[in-house]
């Protein structure tokens, strides 16, 4: 006998409603979390959200002050913080890292890989030698220390949270490195959501939207380089187009309580990755359209930082100043 396709799909959609009411959230009160890439953007708006829901926090980055700063600001709101500086695509500091929630700590409840690299510039200016470093940190890294902290991870039937983007499912124009590292960690997020699940402990991937982090200033850019960096930095701080990171990092944050395996985060990230899946030529052909607007390539593979082109449009944008005022981005 046949089901009829209404009755199977009201079947399931009450199943996934079942699942939401019946599984108990992920209480924060009292858990440790280390966060990678946590002393500015982003990184340092889902700290403060672990921290108003009472997790104690290690803070991990290369650089030593910017650590410092971000502690600093979030031991005044009353959080409890410890930072450790080292380079993730050093396997020797990632098990010091690792080591060292342990002996702060004495285990690790959730792990947050949210550092990353972005690249901006047509493929034609980007090298295998880009591809590989952007997948080191990218991809590489969530692996190797996500591996490294399962012995405390296990322990405490903890969690991890992937910071993906919709790049990760959306392959983007002039962010090909970038789009092919958050595409492998996507898949990376969805594999060890599925074999760790035994050993209780859950994993949480996001794909979240353009987000006011204050973060392009940090981007490598290629190609026309001033051009290429106005027209990024000015789309990543629209209002209406681009998340407030401390909204997106709440959502992110509640996505991993709620034990949820992969979430878009933000309408438009929702929109594009449901274009994407009903309709895939098209939304190529869209995406090819688009390409023909943006800066063409040079004959240079040099780059630059974003900061170092700023111009009197990207720097006396009110809204992306504040943004890295607040995000600790100066």
């Amino acid at each position: 006998m046949r089901l009829p396709k209404r009755l199977i799909l009201a079947a399931g959609l009450g199943a996934m409603a079942a699942r939401n009411v019946l599984k108990s959230p992920y209480d924060l009160g009292g858990k440790s979390v280390l966060i990678t890439g946590g002393s500015r953007g982003l990184g340092l708006a889902l700290t403060r959200e672990f921290s108003a829901r009472g997790a104690r926090l290690m803070l991990v980055a290369r650089d030593t002050e910017e650590l410092d700063r971000a502690a600093a600001s979030l031991r005044a709101s009353g959080a409890t913080v410890h930072t450790v500086s080292g380079d993730l695509t050093l396997q020797a500091d990632i098990e010091r890292i690792v080591e060292e929630a342990a002996r702060v700590y004495g285990g690790l409840d959730v792990l947050v890989n949210n550092a990353g690299l972005i690249q901006v510039g047509p493929l034609e200016n980007m090298t295998e030698a880009d591809f590989r470093e952007i997948m080191e940190i990218n991809a590489f890294a969530p692996l190797r220390l996500t591996r490294a902290a399962l012995p405390l991870l296990r322990a405490r039937r903890g969690r991890v949270l992937i910071v993906s983007s919709i790049g990760g499912k959306v392959a983007v124009p002039h962010l090909a490195p970038y789009s092919m590292s958050k595409f492998a960690v996507t898949g990376l997020g969805q594999a060890l959501r599925a074999e760790l699940a035994r050993e209780g402990v859950g994993v949480t991937t996001v794909c979240p939207w353009l987000m006011r982090t204050g973060s392009p200033r940090h981007a490598e850019v290629k190609g026309q380089q001033a051009k290429e960096y106005a027209l990024f930095a000015t789309m990543d701080n629209l209002p209406v187009l681009s998340l407030d990171a401390g909204t997106a990092a709440r959502r992110m944050v509640t996505a991993l309580v709620r034990g949820e395996a992969e979430v878009m985060v933000g309408g438009f990230a929702l929109l594009l990755r449901y274009a994407q899946a009903l309709a895939p030529g098209l939304t190529a052909d869209m995406l090819a359209l688009g390409n023909r607007f943006l800066p063409g390539p040079t004959t240079s593979s040099g780059s630059v930082r974003g900061a170092e082109v700023e111009t009197p449009l990207t720097r006396n944008n009110p809204v992306k100043r504040a943004a890295e005022q607040e995000y600790n981005e100066g």
